[in-house]
């Protein structure tokens, strides 16, 4: 029963290198919502684990032993080893429900303090311009009841020529028509859960940025354009040492590497649709959940065994 709920807490780490050759060689839309699945899987899988090792440890306790109507001891494997391996787990559910606390804490006071800097500014059509000469622009998430808003300072405006400022634009647009905060969210609750899904985070935030990119290369009708507009919004932003505190989760036109970003709207758009590494991540995720699984009923015959039931075998 361990070495199965030990399984998923390991996959993870194979999960960065295939993130990253998958944002490469895929369609960005396609390579979004594919990893982050798949980090979102993984993350179920180290949560569910973590909580299923935790159980030989609690069941100790006479309380939770009164509870679950435990007639005689769990046998989960040596002793020793089971409640080490429990106290761990215990430890690493702790840790990981503070730092998302905390952290989720922080985000939501960062997109508040957005969301009042442009309470009181117009906006038309969903664009609202701050004056500020610090060079920036992002998508902001509204919410239940607040509209989506474009926010771009006047710095990034003058940083623009009229053609590049459309491509900008329509790279905003496209964040928040595809609802890639979402996306965001998802892949910063599960990096909370497994460092290697932290690792994660970065593939799935540039691949949103790429799916934005070529949907404003689409609008646009010129890939040239849309790189130029990138690469001079992210120089731009670049040159202002002090930013204008977007949050985390209101992805902008000069987030990410830039560079490779550029690179790839100066070539022809992607096609390709699969690659090994899809396949791959999809036989992690399965292993994962196969394996959590098998732990899982394992342990539920060993309670069934401990309240007094006779065994199945």
């Amino acid at each position: 029963m361990i070495t199965l709920l030990l399984v998923p807490l390991f996959l993870p780490w194979a999960l960065p290198p295939l993130a990253r050759r998958t944002v490469e060689r895929v369609r960005p839309e396609i390579a979004l919502w594919t990893v982050t699945c798949a980090t979102v899987t993984l993350a179920i899988g180290v949560v569910a684990s973590l909580g299923l090792l935790l159980l030989p440890l609690s069941l100790k306790l006479p309380p939770a032993a009164a509870l679950a109507e435990l007639v005689r001891p769990l046998a989960a494997g040596p002793r020793l080893l089971v409640l080490g391996v429990s106290a761990l787990a215990g430890g690493s559910l702790a840790l990981a429900g503070y730092q998302a606390l905390r952290q989720a804490a922080l985000e939501m006071a960062h997109l508040r303090a957005a969301r009042r800097r442009v309470a009181g500014v117009p906006d038309a059509g969903g664009l609202c311009v701050l004056s500020d000469p610090r060079p920036d622009a992002f998508a902001l998430p509204g919410g239940l009841r607040r509209a989506d808003r474009i926010v771009v300072t006047t710095g990034m405006l003058r940083a623009l020529d009229p053609v590049q400022r459309e491509a900008l634009l329509a790279h905003e647009r496209a964040h928040l028509a595809a609802k890639h905060h979402l996306f965001l969210s998802a892949a910063q609750i599960a990096g909370w859960c497994h460092p290697a899904l932290a690792a994660v985070t970065a593939h799935i935030s540039f691949a949103a940025e790429r799916a934005a990119d070529e949907a404003a290369a689409s609008r646009c009708g010129d890939r040239n354009v849309t790189a130029h507009a990138v690469g001079r919004a992210a120089l731009a932003a670049s040159r202002s040492r002090s930013a204008t505190g977007a949050p985390a989760l209101a992805p902008g036109a000069t987030t990410g590497p830039v560079p490779a970003r550029v690179k790839a709207l100066l070539a022809p758009a992607p096609v390709r649709r699969m690659v090994p590494a899809l396949l791959a991540m999809a036989l992690v995720c399965s292993a994962a959940g196969a394996s959590s699984t098998a732990g899982a009923v394992w342990l539920h015959h060993g309670v069934e065994i401990a309240q007094g039931e006779r065994s199945s075998d």
